[in-house]
């Protein structure tokens, strides 16, 4: 049987938010129904299109933007390249004017009130998110097809592992940490190096890197927007941003133009333990907040936790003094080989394992990624993955509204917190002498996942998500 074959860019996805499972993958699922159509000719036959949203996406779809998702994906649009000023209002205007165009050539009525169902009581067995897209054409007769948004924007159809197989040989193929490992100590390859050897068997090494450093700008632009960016964010609980207060409040009220100058002037800001993690609390909650605001953000390895690892990069970027190309690089292709391991031996969706499986993983990565770049060995790395995700287990995911705000965006700051107290940890001990592998912790939280109730699984229906009185209709 063919190993599962995942690239740094497969973990880290550049899109649009609120989450990667409920508005990133039913956007790229909609993409995959109008390359099918068009495949098949079909396009220009369409007479209606209907949306059926299954189990988690429908309890909350719309506090996660999934009906914005399917509608922008029908309609053509992708999420890396389209303006997010216009995700909202172009919405809108399918919603007023009863109208869409298919994969942006094929004008059809649609009602937004008729057409996009939400199955609130329906679950297909195979995953919990699933969508289904239904075109009648003009012969009377129709097409269907049924994804399932796995989580970090990975889309399948049942029996399809299309997203996350290939069919190449890869020099390590890893599945576990074991594995990983092995290949270190055999070839004496840091993580990292490693990391950059497979992804050598789909492009070019220069190609790899100037992917992840188009990544890292994605990560930049949106940390330094969410540190600068003041006011309320959409949905209905009012939650007013903090990141920009908080960033006025570290550089005394000074303002800077670009990011570079607005790095060396946190720098300059001294090496305070409460200041730094004001500073790693700031990085996460600006990206969370333009997450949560349908902002451009990276996957890491979901939108929900899309905070965690660009919080301690930042961190270490700005008190490691380490703004260097080849680090940032080192850090990335570390980060994204721990989270393969926990997509490959458990899962990264919320909708399936609760919130460990986003922000516990997340921590993780950023754990190991942030071990390897300050000197720690492979195996230290591996610690402090699982000392990370260890105390994350059971982290249910209950948001409220359905929106991923509260208590998804403050989880971020601690899952980074976590991060770096995870890799001190590790780089003060002894690998050897831990009592608990980081396959160990991959299985136990698959297992806590399994056991773990459906209403702490991204649907709204316990927790926190039912503490709150709210007149949305998701909850």
């Amino acid at each position: 049987m063919a190993k599962e074959q995942i690239s740094i860019f497969d973990m880290f996805k550049i899109g649009i938010g609120p989450s990667s499972s409920h508005t990133l993958g039913p956007w790229r699922a909609a993409q995959r129904f109008v390359e099918t159509l068009e495949k098949r000719d079909l396009l220009n036959h369409i007479k209606e299109v209907k949306i059926l949203l299954y189990g988690s996406l429908a309890k909350t779809g719309v506090g996660h933007g999934t009906d914005i998702a399917v509608l922008l994906g029908l309609s053509g649009d992708d999420p890396v390249t389209f303006d997010v000023s216009d995700v909202v209002p172009k919405v809108e205007r399918i919603k007023a004017n009863k109208k869409m165009s298919i994969g942006g050539k094929k004008d059809i009525d649609f009602s937004y009130q008729d057409d996009l169902l939400f199955l609130y009581d329906q679950s297909l067995p195979f995953h919990p998110n699933a969508v289904t897209f239904q075109a009648f054409l003009d012969n009377e007769t129709a097409v269907s097809e049924t994804y399932y948004s796995i989580g970090g924007g990975f889309v399948v159809q049942e029996n399809d592992t299309e997203s996350v197989l290939s069919e190449i040989d890869l020099p390590f193929p890893i599945d576990t940490a074991q594995e990983l490992m092995v290949s270190c100590m055999r070839t004496g390859l840091k993580i990292s190096e490693l990391v950059l050897e497979n992804e050598c068997s789909w492009r070019p090494e220069q190609e790899t890197k100037e992917g992840v450093l188009k990544i890292f700008q994605t990560i930049k632009e949106c940390i330094y927007k969410g540190c600068h960016t003041e006011g309320v964010l959409p949905g209905g609980l009012h939650v007013e941003r903090r990141a920009s207060k908080l960033n006025k409040r570290m550089l005394k009220g000074r303002s800077y133009s670009d990011f570079d100058s607005w790095v060396e002037a946190i720098r300059a800001g001294g090496k305070d333990f409460g200041y730094i993690l004001d500073c790693v609390s700031c990085f996460a909650l600006a990206v969370n907040e333009e997450n949560a605001s349908f902002g451009r953000v990276v996957t890491a390895p979901t939108n929900g936790a899309a905070g965690v690892i660009p919080a301690v990069l930042q961190y270490y970027i700005v008190f490691h003094d380490c703004y260097k190309e080849d680090k940032i690089i080192q850090f990335i292709a570390t980060a994204s080989e721990i989270g393969s391991i926990f997509k490959k031996g458990a899962t990264i969706s919320a909708a399936m394992g609760g919130c460990q499986a986003e922000i516990g993983v997340s921590s993780a990565m950023a754990a190991g990624a942030l071990t390897e770049c300050l000197g720690g060995s492979q195996r230290q790395v591996l610690m402090a993955a699982e000392i990370a995700m260890e105390h994350h287990l059971g982290l249910t995911c209950d948001p409220i509204g359905g929106l991923v705000q509260i208590p998804c965006i403050e989880r971020n700051t601690m899952g980074a917190i976590k991060a770096i107290t995870a890799a001190q940890l590790a780089l003060q001990s002894n690998p050897d002498k831990a009592k608990v592998s980081l396959d160990a912790v991959v299985s136990t939280m698959w297992d806590t996942a399994q056991d773990m109730n459906v209403k702490y699984k991204e649907t709204a229906d316990g927790g926190l998500a039912i503490k709150v009185p709210l007149s949305l209709p998701e909850c």
